[in-house]
């Protein structure tokens, strides 16, 4: 017997629409954080890894703020002309926060940033889609570091495997992958399982503000107006 649409249960919860709310508070915290740190900057950042970024966050609180997100709210915050900007120059600043970017304010020394941004590199595992960095070629004959029980997985990456006496054999030379080429995903899986590092993590300083001077760090950035 058909289940009776009458007695369908419908909760009269409504579930509250985030987006405005957590845009105008960025725009606030942003503000709100101006008053408090001396100097801003905008940092791009190469094969983003949450956690690691977590952790360098964390060792500058005392000291500074990270934002990440919007680039079009942050824009508004900081004002997008010299018409609506919160500081005077702000607005140059502004216009560099595009793509893989964000911002950070601090009342460090403009040596001490400068130090801490550029000994900052994590290297990790490369995901699909990222450019190798050198070619990786396993030459044919044993791989005795792995479990007999690992010979069905690198099948399935595509090494040409069989197993020798309970011993995972490469029964031809196989290049895993090449420089400047994308990684497949069965590239991204063999180098995780052979312990190859390609993507590395790492924040680059793009331009410094202040009262008194706007700093760029990197000759040739577009400082036309954003859309």
């Amino acid at each position: 017997m058909p289940i009776s649409k009458r007695n369908r249960e419908v909760t009269l919860s409504k579930t509250k629409k985030k987006g405005r709310v957590a845009k105008e508070s960025l725009v606030n915290a942003i503000k709100e954080a101006l008053d408090h740190y001396k100097t801003a900057y905008v940092f791009s950042f190469e094969n983003m890894k949450n956690q690691k970024f977590k952790d360098f966050r964390e060792q500058l609180n005392s000291s500074s703020r990270f934002f990440l997100g919007s680039n079009k709210v942050m824009q508004v915050a900081l004002g997008r002309s010299p018409a609506d900007e919160a500081r005077p120059r702000l607005h140059k600043l502004s216009k560099l926060l595009r793509g893989d970017t964000g911002l950070f304010l601090t009342n460090l020394p403009k040596e001490e940033v400068e130090r801490i941004f550029g000994e900052f590199e994590e290297h990790d595992f490369a995901k699909t889609g990222t450019l190798a960095t050198e070619k990786i070629e396993l030459k044919a004959g044993p791989l005795d570091q792995f479990s007999h029980e690992m010979e069905p997985f690198l099948r399935k990456q595509g090494l040409p495997v069989r197993l020798n006496k309970g011993v995972i054999e490469l029964v031809s030379d196989h290049v895993v992958c090449e420089e400047g080429v994308p990684l497949s995903p069965e590239a991204s899986r063999a180098l995780r399982v052979l312990g190859v590092k390609m993507a590395t993590f790492k924040l680059n300083l793009m331009c410094r503000w202040s009262e008194d001077e706007f700093e760029v760090y990197r000759e040739g950035l577009d400082l036309s107006d954003s859309e």
